[in-house]
């Protein structure tokens, strides 16, 4: 492995940097954006038990939707529209928050085969480089040049596919969940301001 990475040149030191911050950044949000860590099920149904005093007493901040349902339950009760454009104002930080390190993710998706075919240009460079100054006399030297555009073109690549998978996965799943704390939202406001029971 490290022969491998020497026989890229200096190009793999960037591409293993991108490789290491990838992975780092997908094992951190694949922990911060558990279901049970953002959107807990039950966190209605803990409401719903703590409303003797004070009400709702038992919905927490700890939880993204937590921090929604509290900015909402923090306006003027009884205000369906004032709850909802609380509840609003405070979906977006949260939601910005979930999507923390997915922009950088993004980047080196898209500049990790960038690094790559810098590899394959230079490398080509050296090989015609030799070329014009011994001819074919030395294939030593030409292999190294097309070895040097091959190692780093495969890991560019390499790092890139699986950067650009869980960027796209991690962007969907930040999706999902807003769209689960939208309606945990919805029956808040039905809980609160409606019927006391909250709508299907």
């Amino acid at each position: 492995m490290l022969e491998l990475m020497q026989s890229g040149g200096w190009l793999m030191v960037p591409i293993l940097a991108c490789s290491v911050g990838a992975a780092a950044i997908c094992i951190e949000r694949a922990w911060v954006l558990q279901a049970s860590r953002v959107a807990p099920d039950d966190l209605l149904d803990l409401a719903r038990a703590g409303d003797s005093a004070p009400p709702f007493g038992n919905v927490t901040s700890d939880s993204p939707l937590g921090r929604i349902l509290l900015a909402g339950l923090a306006a003027t009760r009884g205000d369906r529209d004032l709850m909802k454009e609380a509840m609003e104002g405070a979906a977006g930080p949260v939601v910005h928050e979930m999507e923390r390190h997915l922009t950088l993710l993004g980047t080196i998706a898209a500049i990790s085969p960038l690094l790559g075919l810098l590899g394959t240009v230079i490398g080509m460079i050296q090989v015609f480089t030799t070329l014009v100054a011994d001819g074919v006399a030395n294939p030593g030297v030409l292999a190294e040049g097309i070895s040097k555009a091959l190692v780093t073109t495969a890991a560019g690549l390499g790092v890139a596919i699986p950067a650009l998978f869980f960027h796209r996965y991690f962007l969907r799943r930040v999706d999902e969940l807003a769209v689960s704390m939208e309606h945990a939202a919805s029956r808040l406001v039905e809980m609160v301001c409606g019927d006391g029971e909250p709508r299907a």
